[in-house]
């Protein structure tokens, strides 16, 4: 008798790496928009809310990246797979993730939901969380363009993206 199988079992193979890669990896390059519209990119550890279908950022009131986001909400995250000695850099999986930057009211039902999910994939950061200046951001996500490797590229809608991340929450931890 076959036992049964877990639901992220069924999906397509370019749909379980990129399961993989949000779930691997934990740092994201964000770009942001310069008040003159010259681009700017700064490093993030990132979670991801299921329930919301967002990416979760804790970021201070201090960084850059803040005053853009507030400024002009449309922003891009590049996940990616670390380098590896000996292999092509050029096949590395990626995942660029375009979305609109909001930030929860404190202590909203959305705010508390952000907090959990970067507390628990950054249980380190809780003093931080304490810290006036510092917020969650959701990043709504209007879509991504996966590479996989050579000749494994694709665009991913909004849906596809939610429902990767919330069967990714059923069967890892984010």
């Amino acid at each position: 008798m076959q036992e049964p199988s877990s639901p992220s079992a069924h999906q397509p193979r370019l749909m379980r790496a990129l399961a993989q890669l949000l779930h691997e990896q934990r740092a994201a390059a964000l770009a942001t928009l310069e008040a003159d519209g010259a681009p700017a990119v700064s490093m993030v550890p990132f979670a991801l809310e299921p329930g919301q279908g967002c990416i979760v950022l804790h970021v201070s009131a201090l960084a850059q990246h803040t005053g853009n986001m507030e400024r002009e909400p449309r922003v891009s995250l590049l996940v990616m797979q670390a380098e590896q000695a000996g292999q092509p850099v050029h096949a590395l999986p990626r995942l660029s993730l375009l979305g609109r930057a909001r930030t929860p009211e404190s202590g909203s039902a959305a705010w508390a939901a952000c907090r959990a999910a970067y507390l628990a994939r950054f249980p380190e950061a809780e003093p931080m969380t304490q810290l006036g200046d510092f917020r969650f951001v959701a990043i709504e996500l209007d879509g991504a363009r996966q590479v996989a490797g050579f000749g494994a590229a694709r665009s991913v809608d909004a849906e596809e993206l939610r429902l990767i991340m919330a069967d990714a929450a059923r069967s890892v931890p984010l």
